[in-house]
């Protein structure tokens, strides 16, 4: 049984990563990525390179984390992409690929499904 502050941060949280995801900008994200990533994700996955965010044993678990490794990719390919952009490149990644659920219970990586 939830008690009602757990569930009053979960809805809390909900509206959070829903307006970030409203606030990014969801069609350049996908151009930025179109353009960006998946050429490289296609080299090392196959296909369109989808199979990295598809994939069953997959490292990203929440939208922080997402985060972070948009960031990283970003960094390591020198893509150039501003804050905001990888913002936007992160929304689209958790609209069209991840699509986290606000939880009662912290993720941890590698135990969490």
């Amino acid at each position: 049984m939830r008690r009602p502050a757990t569930q009053l941060l979960g809805g809390l949280l909900a509206l959070f990563w829903a307006a970030a995801a409203m606030a990014a900008d969801l069609p350049r994200g996908q151009r930025l990525h179109d353009k960006q990533c998946v050429s490289c994700h296609a080299e090392r996955y196959g296909g369109d390179g989808s199979g990295i965010y598809l994939r069953p044993d997959r490292l990203i678990h929440d939208r922080p984390g997402l985060e972070q490794r948009v960031a990283v990719c970003n960094k390591m390919t020198r893509a150039g992409l501003s804050a905001a952009d990888e913002k936007n490149v992160s929304a689209y990644l958790e609209q069209r690929f991840y699509k986290f659920m606000p939880s009662d219970r912290p993720i941890t990586p590698g135990i969490n499904p």
